[in-house]
């Protein structure tokens, strides 16, 4: 069972940090742009984030095993209500 927190920026920013080692990492919530949409809600923030990730784990990977690899690391956020995730996958250079 894992414990409730709190789904923000800097929540999933941590996460991805300690589960992709990335080089380079931007976390941007963009939920206030989704206002009214599906899985939405009424704070205007915690839905609906933009990852921008480099990271040396993606090495010789696919892009959809990048997204894998991402999503595996937010999986408890999506179960607690993160709704939408755009993922920008970066090259390691």
């Amino acid at each position: 069972m894992t414990q409730a927190f709190q789904i923000n920026a800097h929540n999933l920013e941590v996460r991805l940090r300690e589960r992709l080692q990335p080089l380079r990492l931007t976390v941007i919530d963009e939920s206030h742009q989704h206002a009214g949409h599906v899985g939405a809600n009424d704070s205007g923030f915690g839905t609906h984030f933009r990852v921008r990730v480099a990271s040396p784990l993606f090495t010789g990977k696919t892009r959809v095993a990048c997204h894998r690899l991402v999503y595996a690391a937010a999986q408890d956020f999506i179960d607690q209500g993160l709704h939408a995730l755009a993922i920008e996958i970066d090259t390691v250079s």
